[in-house]
């Protein structure tokens, strides 16, 4: 293996040492609920107005659950699984149920019928917390694949007063079930929490599913809180008072890091939108102190930000134009380690006013000290932009499998190409054939029910994570991507499609890019889809009439803009890397159709082979190709689309 990468010095944290002894959640919990009292720990918007929930109230609601739970039959060691849209209620399940003894397992609420049931029968799952209606249709729609459930616990129940399913049960009732045993036997609950240990399993969480169905990590109490302080010790910007906006999905690692082992370690208060829908509206209502988002997300903010602009009248576009170009240069001085003359710093303060502040504001980031991305890498040129605005954006990298963090940038030291440094207790190296491997005291217990991946994953003690890296000369680590996906070209160097796809997205216009390689490992193409807002304003402020997305997809005016693209990304590359061919297409990758995992992530396997035919013909010297594809609508129906795709030459 290659050299292990050290850890730099760290200080311990003050706000951690008092955390220490407490080794389980629930634990956190208790003392949270005593030690802060009536300081908010939630806060939801319902009907337009912000609701604060307490510490003390956090805790009567995990504790009322999860003794209702007990009633219900439910015992130690056994599984809720969890689905919804972010809410207190689901934090106040999860906290129950470990509170007893019990495993939470967050599933994504946009999963299908069939996949939402048959990743709950392999959990086991006795019972189940549904959100709404629509998650309980989910599973009464599919309720012949799931013997072992023997309630379903709902807490919205709008639109269901005529539902009668002997397995129903409110969140309410259930409450009132815990409240009653609580006043029979007020010590029932602190002794259940007391029986907890450290290297109980906490959570069953998903991994992200890139190249077959996800696995069930299971991660104790003891992965969690390590995961946590470890963290804050490499990055004390959050603070006890600061404020944290709840909406990722609840299954992700990256919301259970931070909503659930940081928000029990530091105390902040987590602010849950009021709909999915008005998430961004209520995310700048609350401007929160700090952020956490996987790349979509910024990508997705970049192109708001560009379109704003675009829309903007003239002498604004031409001071927006100044005060980017401005940014971007001051950006380029910092990274070089050249500094930063006194009129352009002169300069940039006048632009922080005219341009940054006004931008920032509109994304809720306008009181944001340091943002974070994960889940997978974010190009450099969209680090670039966020630093030339003057937001403190930083990269971690990490595995579900690790309790979601290895690495992350330090202050001072953001390398836009990197992943950052390991965090305390963490080691890290690169095997010879150029695969990260890592080990911390927060390295997961393995995946339930499958001893086989387990022992692929974990040997002599370190993870193997399947990511193809190196170690940069600052020390930092470089993931370019992962080793079933690197590309071995005719002169047998090694390339990374996903390098030249984050350059391909970095336009407002394309929403994901897929790279493949010809079968004589010269020909680089690439699969585009277009991003309906931004390119459909663009051919209506152009006087393009056109009718659907695949409509859209083929007109010959977007194949020259994404031409565009294409080329002025060429020109930023090695010639061998250079795409010479693209299609644009029909329909956008979706999760629904497997192409994406629920994070977003290209299934780059299964992309492959869905659409074999069009990549070979998009590998050759064709200039269309018919296509006939099976696609799946959100009701779970399937229907087949017909249509002739463009290919062109670069």
């Amino acid at each position: 293996m290659a050299q292990a990468v050290l850890e730099r010095p760290a200080t311990r944290s003050p706000a951690l040492e008092l955390r220490r002894g407490l080794d389980t959640l629930p634990k956190l919990l208790r003392a949270n609920a005593v030690r802060f009292g009536d300081r908010v720990a939630f806060r939801e918007k319902d009907l337009g107005i912000w609701q604060r929930i307490s510490w003390r109230k956090y805790l009567d609601h995990a504790r009322a659950f999860g003794l209702g739970l007990l009633e219900l039959g439910f015992r130690r060691g056994q599984v809720l699984a969890v689905v919804g849209d972010n809410r207190p209620e689901l934090f106040y399940a999860a906290m129950g149920v470990q509170g007893i003894g019990g495993i939470s397992y967050g599933l994504y609420q946009d999963s299908l019928p069939e996949q939402l049931s048959q990743l709950i029968d392999f959990s086991e799952a006795r019972i189940v917390f549904c959100e709404d209606q629509e998650q309980v249709d989910k599973i009464l729609d599919t309720e012949s694949m799931l013997p072992r459930v023997e309630r379903i616990v709902v807490e919205d129940r709008r639109g269901m007063w005529r539902y009668r399913h002997p397995k129903l049960i409110s969140f309410a009732e259930v409450e009132a079930l815990g409240r009653e045993a609580h006043g029979r036997d007020a010590r029932r609950f602190e002794t259940e929490v007391d029986r907890g240990r450290s290297e109980d399993v906490a959570i069953f969480c998903q991994t992200s599913g890139t190249t077959a169905l996800p696995k069930l990590a299971m991660l104790s109490h003891a992965n969690l809180i390590r995961q946590g302080m470890s963290f804050h010790t490499a990055e004390p910007h959050i603070a006890g008072r600061d404020e944290f906006v709840s909406y990722l999905p609840f299954a992700w690692i990256g919301e259970q890091m931070f909503s659930t082992s940081l928000h029990q370690l530091l105390g902040f208060t987590v602010n849950f939108p009021e709909e999915p829908e008005t998430a961004q509206r209520d995310f700048r209502e609350i401007a929160p102190h700090f952020t956490f988002a996987p790349a979509r997300i910024y990508e997705g903010l970049h192109t708001d930000v560009t379109v704003r602009i675009m829309d903007s009248g003239w002498l604004r576009r031409k001071i927006y134009d100044w005060g980017l170009a401005l940014g971007g240069r001051i950006v380029e001085r910092r990274t070089g380690g050249r500094s930063v003359p006194w009129w352009m710093r002169a300069q940039r303060w006048l632009a922080h006013w005219l341009v940054y502040r006004p931008l920032l504001d509109k994304i809720g980031f306008k009181r944001l000290r340091v943002a974070w991305n994960g889940g997978s890498p974010l190009g450099p040129d969209y680090f670039k932009f966020f630093h030339s605005l003057g937001v403190n954006l930083k990269q971690i990298y990490g595995q579900t499998e690790m309790a979601g963090i290895s690495c992350v940038h330090r202050d001072g030291a953001v390398h836009f190409w990197t992943m950052g440094y390991p965090i305390a207790n963490t080691d890290l190296k690169v095997t010879d054939d150029g695969e990260i491997v890592s080990r911390s005291p927060a390295l997961f217990l393995g995946y339930f029910k499958n001893p086989e991946a387990t022992a692929k994953a974990l040997r002599d003690g370190w993870l193997y994570s399947g990511d193809y890296g190196t170690l940069d000369p600052t020390g930092d680590v470089i993931m370019f991507d992962r080793m079933s996906d690197v590309v071995t070209l005719a002169d047998g160097t090694r390339m990374s499609p996903w390098v030249v796809e984050a350059m391909l997205k970095f336009t407002p216009y394309v929403q994901e890019a897929m790279v493949v390689c010809g079968p004589d490992r010269r020909t680089l193409a690439a699969i585009l889809s277009i991003e309906m807002h931004s390119a459909g304003k663009w051919a209506e402020d152009r006087g393009i009439a056109y009718t659907s997305y695949a409509d859209l997809s083929q007109k010959p005016e977007i194949l020259g803009l994404l031409e565009g693209t294409v080329r002025d990304v060429n020109t930023r590359l090695r010639p061998e890397w250079r795409i010479r061919r693209f299609v644009s297409l029909f329909k956008e990758f979706h999760p629904d159709d497997d192409e994406l995992t629920r994070t977003r992530k290209l299934r780059r396997g299964f992309i492959n082979e869905r659409y074999h035919d069009l990549i070979e013909a998009l590998c050759s010297t064709g200039s269309s190709y018919d296509a006939v594809f099976t696609v799946r609508y959100e009701d779970g129906r399937t229907g087949q689309i017909r249509t002739t795709l463009a290919i062109k030459n670069v």
